[in-house]
């Protein structure tokens, strides 16, 4: 029984020979030069760039050179040198018989007159063929294929295949689907599948594109694991990173560099990369972590946590609790939830939430990606690489933006000079790593120490009489003001203590090396019974932060916005000289979005980001969209930020969440202790 569907209107067929020939007959009108035939047998190079182009008719010299070679990705990238992480996986394609109620319908010129349908439940997509139908598969087990033996052009003619993407079909991994086929269209009953076969192309582990100029060899360029789908808007916005220095569409989620080592292992793309292919139709929850390879990263607590009953989600590789089971006697009230936001949802991330705010609690916050940068000309970089102004004594810690050229927010810092040439700088992800050493200079060292190091979050009311009486430093607010680091031990563990929080309570951020990991989290919970101290999750954490407007790049801002948008130009510094990005910035016009605060007006009402917003009514097109909610368990509503236009507090706008508009109103920053007094005492 069919219940409904939803129709695209401007949905479309493009057939990919003529489309490519009409492509490149406008670029050769402008210029360019087409060989086909040419096999790439290899790469010239020199002093770390590409310099050529060496095939099995000549070699071309070329300063840039983009590897579009689909699931020939990474054979192009071993003669590179560079690392392409995509697994090519066969996909079923079959055509029927012609169908009578198909005959003269269609103009054999643009093959189809009805949509694309597509039955995600069986992982099956059909179109027309002009009398025929065409049929593809998800459905059946992954087939991967190694890229090192995939046959040459000419060699897969000569074995009456049309392109070496062309696989032979396999009919005991069609005959599932097209009983489904069958089943679904009636008129399918009475024909058969008149040819088919298995076509090639490329998974990436999250399954995204792989885009960007490559860091082991310049001038060596990703455009990998395209599908037909968006191959004109990465063909754009690679050409303006090669132009223009940067895209005009934030793609941190194609960035080439976004894989970290471990996740870059042959098994692991393998594993991952299959999984890709049996959820390509598949509705995800936000939350929903891998099922394998797990565990792959895990911290040096993770013991302890699992002795209190962490229910781990995870993000980067690492297993991250979401919260802990231990603290189920704490709940004191639950939420009603519809079915899609109880997902990996627990009223036990309230308890832990309330804790926080009113005791104290653990968070362990490896994850977090860290950098230790170096070098007489350590600070020299660094400000001239971000906003803010870290030209401070030792001991300092300063929140700051990485920008592009076009004055958008690569990615925010948190940076602790913690001695003349030594900096900590905590970063999001492995691309701001590759950004900040491809402009370092020769005195300046980058080194990723996350891996060989761990954190402990410790914050509420109670944080310091937790930490002060394993310590001889004075840990007071006087001694140890907000925003200030410091090396000392607690115990027998050496640590670097950074007073920040990102829940709004009192405490620290507590760094040792990984060796010394779990010694530093006995001594803490040893040391906190008296306290009440309880392990609290991500889910608690995401709902403190969102109550005192913390923002998370990659949900809350990216390249696409800036600092005056998103609501951080305290950071930004514009008395203190030079910076990448300043140029731009300081031509911005007044700002026509900015990152809003919202809270829903019905206690019971939950979103979960990424929703449309409504701002003229329940009716009409969408104004924004949201980027991060969650229940506030402080406030004891949801908590959502949203790109919106600029509105005063008090506005009634709409989310819409499962078709319906749900009444929420404007609020004003930040709805949780707006003085800092929790923070500042």
């Amino acid at each position: 029984m069919i219940l409904g569907g939803f129709h695209t209107p401007d949905d479309g067929l493009a057939r990919a020979v003529l489309a490519a020939r009409a492509q490149t007959h406008r670029a050769e009108e402008r210029g360019a030069r087409f060989l086909d035939r040419h096999t790439v047998t290899g790469l010239e190079r020199a002093d770390g760039r590409v310099t050529g182009v060496v095939t099995d008719r000549g070699t071309f010299p070329a300063t840039h050179v983009v590897s579009a070679a689909g699931f020939w990705g990474p054979v192009i990238g071993r003669m590179a040198g560079v690392d392409v992480p995509l697994l090519p996986l066969a996909h079923q394609y079959a055509r029927t018989k012609p169908l009578p109620g198909l005959g003269g319908v269609n103009d054999p010129r643009t093959e189809a007159s009805r949509p694309i349908l597509r039955f995600q439940d069986r992982d099956l997509y059909f179109r027309e063929h002009t009398d025929r139908i065409g049929i593809g598969s998800y459905a059946h087990r992954p087939l991967p294929v190694d890229p090192f033996t995939v046959l040459a052009y000419d060699e897969a003619r000569a074995r009456a295949r049309d392109m070496p993407s062309s696989l032979p079909f396999t009919e005991a991994d069609w005959a599932p689907s097209w009983e489904d086929c069958r089943a679904l269209m009636p008129a399918l009953r009475d024909t058969e599948i008149e040819e088919g076969f298995n076509g090639v192309f490329s998974f990436t582990p999250d399954g995204m594109p792989v885009l960007g100029e490559s860091s082991a060899l310049r001038g060596v360029w990703l455009a990998e694991a395209v599908w037909v789908t968006h191959s004109a808007g990465v063909a754009k916005a690679v050409a303006e990173g090669m132009v223009d220095g940067h895209p005009q569409t934030d793609l941190h989620e194609c960035d080439v560099h976004r894989f970290e080592d471990a996740r870059r292992s042959p098994s692991y793309v393998h594993d991952r990369g299959a999984r890709q292919f049996i959820e390509v139709y598949d509705v995800i929850h936000p939350l929903q972590p891998l099922e394998q390879p797990r565990p792959l990263r895990v911290s040096p607590f993770h013991a302890r946590q699992q002795e209190l009953g962490a229910h781990f989600l995870e993000g980067g590789g690492w297993e991250r609790p979401h919260r802990y089971e231990a603290n189920a006697s704490l709940v004191t009230e639950t939420q009603a939830r519809d079915p899609w936001s109880a997902r990996h949802w627990s009223p036990v991330a309230a308890a832990e939430a309330r804790v926080t705010r009113e005791r104290v609690a653990l968070y362990d916050m490896t994850p977090l990606r860290r950098l230790e940068v170096t070098g007489p000309g350590a600070l020299a970089f660094l400000q001239r690489m971000t906003t803010n102004n870290l030209a401070k004594k030792p001991g300092a810690v300063t929140y700051t933006l990485l920008l592009d050229e076009k004055a958008g927010i690569r990615s925010d810092l948190t940076v602790a000079r913690l001695a003349p040439d030594h900096f900590q700088v905590g970063v999001n992800s492995p691309a701001d790593t590759a950004w900040l050493q491809r402009h370092a200079p020769a005195d300046v060292h980058i080194r990723d120490i996350t891996s060989g190091t761990c954190c402990i979050g410790v914050w509420g009311p109670l944080a310091r009489a937790l930490v002060q009486p394993l310590t001889r430093d004075d840990f007071s607010h006087e001694g140890f003001g907000y925003f200030r680091a410091r090396r000392t031990y607690l115990e027998h563990v050496p640590v670097t203590a950074l007073r920040l929080s990102c829940v709004g309570e009192l405490g620290w951020e507590l760094y040792t090396t990984a060796d010394l990991g779990l010694r530093l989290w006995d001594t803490l919970w040893r040391a906190g019974q008296e306290h009440g101290v309880i392990a609290a999750g991500r889910s608690a954490f995401n709902s403190l932060r969102l109550e005192k407007g913390y923002r998370a790049w990659g949900h809350d801002m990216t390249e696409e916005h800036t600092s005056y948008e998103a609501g951080l130009d305290f950071a930004v510094r514009l008395d203190r000289g030079d910076f990448l990005g300043r140029s731009a910035l300081e031509q911005l016009p007044p700002p026509r979005r900015r990152l809003t605060a919202l809270l829903l007006d019905d206690p019971a009402a939950v979103v979960l980001g990424k929703e449309p917003v409504y701002v003229h009514g329940a009716t009409g097109t969408a104004q924004g969209y949201v980027t991060s909610a969650a229940y506030g368990c402080t406030l004891g509503r949801c908590v959502a930020y949203a790109w919106l236009p600029p509105l005063p507090t008090g506005t009634g706008v709409h989310i819409e969440h499962f078709g319906e508009k749900v009444p929420t109103t404007v609020a004003e920053e930040p709805l949780f202790d707006p003085k800092m007094t929790r923070i500042r005492r």
